[in-house]
């Protein structure tokens, strides 16, 4: 009987142990406990992760000014002003007056000005006046686009493309 117990150890020393379950069972609760401080962990930045759904401007809304944001905006009113957030959604509805920058932008309204993406895509509806600065960028049969498309590794740094970008704008428009 002692050499099974001695080979069944996990389980005499559990039951002979109770004193010592705490010594035991801070290996089991290390692992399960780092596991569930980890997933606590996890679960706060988790939290942060899992975005709020999309802040949506209606068709009736008209806003002057800039907007920033980490989270998705969908536009389906009229903006003067700049914009930059993670997903930009432009509605078929939508007139944005100003320059847009995000990680993913979707068009299916109308924008006059610059827009600066990750991923640019012009669907059907799209209407774009005004320079494309891109990394990858789709646009669909029908989109009507007037401006110069430029590729870069980082469009969504303004510093490397502004001074390029803004030089030959003010020289039409003053010319």
């Amino acid at each position: 009987m002692f050499s099974k117990s001695k080979i069944n150890e996990p389980g005499p020393k559990q039951a002979d142990m109770t004193p010592a379950t705490p010594a035991s069972t801070p290996a089991p609760s290390s692992a399960s406990g780092s596991a569930t401080s980890g997933a606590s962990e996890y679960k706060k930045p988790a939290a942060p992760k899992a975005k709020p759904p999309a802040s949506l401007l209606s068709s009736d809304l008209h806003i002057t000014g800039n907007m920033k944001t980490t989270g998705d905006i969908q536009v389906e009113g009229t903006v003067e002003g700049d914009i930059r957030a993670h997903l930009l959604t432009i509605g078929e509805s939508a007139t944005i007056k100003g320059e847009v920058t995000a990680d993913d932008v979707v068009i299916n309204g109308r924008i006059v000005g610059r827009v600066r993406g990750l991923k640019v895509r012009l669907t059907s509806t799209a209407r774009v006046e005004g320079d494309i600065i891109h990394k990858t960028i789709a646009i669909e049969s029908g989109a009507h686009f007037e401006g110069s498309v430029q590729r870069q590794d980082d469009p969504l740094s303004p510093g490397k493309a502004a001074p390029k970008a803004q030089q030959p704008i003010p020289a039409k428009a003053e010319g």
